[in-house]
């Protein structure tokens, strides 16, 4: 089985977003959520839903960002 970079999702209030996707990134994110549902025993309803837990770990693993927003931070806290 392999490992995937998304656990379950937490049972929260569903968020409206509206964005373009192209075909083929659509047809991965469903492709991702079945995947995701035969790991997790959890079927994911919507995979639109995956987009917000994505972005999270994305962002949350980026070094380049979280560098650049420990600069930010440090910069906004000397003035």
């Amino acid at each position: 089985m392999s490992k995937l970079k998304l656990g379950p999702l937490p049972d929260d209030k569903p968020v409206k977003v509206t964005v373009e996707l192209p075909a083929s990134v659509h047809r991965d994110l469903v492709a991702y959520a079945e995947v995701l549902g035969r790991e997790t025993g959890q079927a994911v309803a919507d995979p639109v839903r995956l987009i917000v837990p994505m972005l999270e770990r994305f962002m949350a693993t980026d070094r380049g960002f979280a560098k650049a927003r420990r600069a930010a931070q440090i910069h906004r806290d000397a003035h």
